[in-house]
């Protein structure tokens, strides 16, 4: 397959660090032991667990102890809304603008869903009449997937811990990590989802931080894994390779959201200029760097793009989970944006790969299959 020539759909997921594959290829092969053996080769994978347990520990604020290692961010979602409310009861509380992750998980549980403003952030007085005695576990997301809004953490979990003091507060934050200091902004979070794919690890390799004291039943049954959170044979290199990812991230973050945070508004500013009635959907400042989310009046994301991909731009509609739905994003419909406005929405996220030749041919492209569309 010939690589696309300008690659702006890093929400969805992103390309391999070299850090990564070069520290997952000897697990690809010679080093192929079951980490739970007692062996020699099972010691040797043993050991890389335990030394990528505390690489992704010292990254997300944590101890080695409270790192679960899952399939991704959907299990660690799943494992931490339905694993606390299976062991002690109660409501399960979120956002409506969660990913499906979570909001389909508190759905199933028979859980509350509380509104967010036209900017994308939950309403504080609405989460207040929604937690009580009865809660067991609010979930808020660090940065959304679709539009990047960044929530106030520190600020939902304070009125937690005042009206439903017995709750614990968990925080997707797939989104966040490759932009956000996640060590410190979800520190108020007893639950913290990361899942790899998105900064430049494997796929299905994920974790969820459990915090020492919050106990959750295992959504497996098996062989005892994690300390009996999460049963099942580690995926050895996936480990190995997101724990290199995360230690790259991190150490090159201040960096990339900087250049990246400037290539954004380039695209953003230049496509605001270059398509009329062209709309930013909520306060840029309060997004994360590589957030571009636009809706362009008159268009309809389909058929945008169909004519993007086809002229090399990949870019999306909204969340990758439902890239050809028909139905305009939750998350839009949440934030008060009227459904015909909702169905012309484009999602251009950008990454640390993003380069500037790749922002002029979005620059080009998009205004062009725009007034193709517009003039029918």
């Amino acid at each position: 397959m010939t690589a696309p020539l300008a690659y702006l759909d890093h929400a969805a997921t992103t390309p391999l660090r070299p850090e990564a594959l070069e520290a997952m290829l000897p697990y690809l092969t010679d080093r192929f032991g079951n980490p739970s053996g007692s062996h020699a080769v099972s010691r040797v994978a043993r050991r890389a667990v335990d030394e990528a347990r505390d690489t992704v520990a010292e990254c997300l604020g944590c101890e080695p102890g409270e790192v679960v290692f899952t399939s991704g961010g959907t299990e660690s979602d799943n494992l931490a809304l339905a694993g606390v409310q299976r062991h002690r009861g109660g409501t399960v509380v979120c956002a409506a603008t969660e990913h499906h992750a979570v909001l389909h998980a508190v759905t199933a549980l028979g859980g509350r869903v509380v509104a967010v403003g036209g900017d994308g952030v939950i309403d504080l007085d609405a989460l207040a009449a929604a937690v009580g005695d009865d809660t067991a576990v609010v979930s808020v997301m660090l940065a959304n997937n679709e539009v990047g809004t960044v929530q106030p953490l520190a600020e939902v979990a304070a009125l937690v811990r005042r009206l439903a003091p017995g709750a614990v507060v968990h925080t997707d934050a797939v989104q966040a990590f490759a932009w956000l200091d996640v060590a410190t902004l979800a520190a108020p979070a007893e639950l913290v989802a990361v899942s790899a794919h998105k900064f430049g690890g494997p796929k299905g390799v994920g974790a969820l931080v459990v915090r020492s004291g919050v106990v959750l039943d295992p959504l497996f049954h098996g062989g005892g894994q994690e300390r009996e959170r999460r049963s099942g044979t580690h995926n050895v290199a996936g480990i190995v390779g997101m724990a290199a990812a995360m230690r790259a991230t991190v150490e090159g973050r201040e960096a990339t959201v900087a250049r990246v945070g400037a290539l954004r508004d380039r695209l953003a500013d230049g496509l605001l200029a270059a398509v009329p009635g062209a709309v930013e959907t909520g306060p840029r400042a309060g997004r994360v760097a590589g957030s571009c989310h636009l809706r362009f009046p008159g268009v309809e994301s389909e058929a945008l793009l169909v004519l993007l991909d086809d002229a090399g731009v990949c870019a999306s509609a909204g969340s990758a989970c439902a890239s050809g739905a028909m139905e305009p994003s939750h998350v839009l419909a949440a934030m008060g944006v009227p459904r015909p406005e909702a169905r012309s929405s484009l999602r251009l996220s950008l990454g640390p790969t993003t380069t500037d030749d790749e922002v002029d041919l979005a620059l080009k492209v998009v205004p062009e299959a725009v007034g193709r569309l517009r003039e029918g």
